[in-house]
């Protein structure tokens, strides 16, 4: 077999309550220790608010809460995923709260199933796929397809107000 025919991607394994989720790794800016975030009122649940990130706000989203599994708790491993997202013909930058992250690792294309249509906590249009790793299954997001345009709109706009430029951190 020719290496050339032999396709992997790169992935960001993460959890959220106990299940394990991954990233198409070049969607992921950076993973960031949880800090305190200014809450921004009038926003959905799931926006949990703003972050200062060398001078500029990113909004900050609770996955768990955008996957009705509960507010994301502040513990030793909890993390903000910096992520690019497309919305629209534009990308924004977003950072989403997980549990905990675990590990960057190579999936050949051949360990993706589609995704189920029954028997998850989500909805399958948010999946890529299944992968199949060391005998798991993790659940590939399409971070594109998590939230809406709508939901989007509402999460960029919270970042680019002016009014939520936070001092810099140091």
């Amino acid at each position: 077999m020719s290496m050339d025919t032999i396709t992997t991607e790169q992935y960001l394994s993460f959890e959220l309550d106990n299940e394990v989720f991954a990233i198409d790794i070049s969607k992921v800016r950076e993973v960031l220790e949880f800090v305190s975030v200014t809450k921004i009122p009038k926003t959905p649940d799931f926006m949990r608010g703003v972050i200062n990130l060398r001078g500029g706000a990113v909004p900050v989203v609770d996955l768990r809460m955008k996957f009705g599994m509960g507010e994301t708790r502040k513990d030793i491993n909890t993390c903000v995923i910096i992520l690019e997202v497309r919305i629209g013909k534009d990308s924004m930058i977003i950072g989403a709260m997980a549990d905990a992250v675990d590990e960057v690792f190579d999936l050949g294309l051949d360990d993706i199933e589609p995704a189920p249509s029954i028997g998850t906590v989500l909805d399958s249009g948010f999946l890529k796929g299944v992968g199949k790793k060391d005998n798991e299954f993790l659940l590939l997001l399409d971070v594109d397809r998590v939230f809406s345009e709508a939901e989007l709109e509402i999460v960029q706009a919270t970042g680019d107000n002016p009014e939520t430029d936070m001092p810099s951190d140091g």
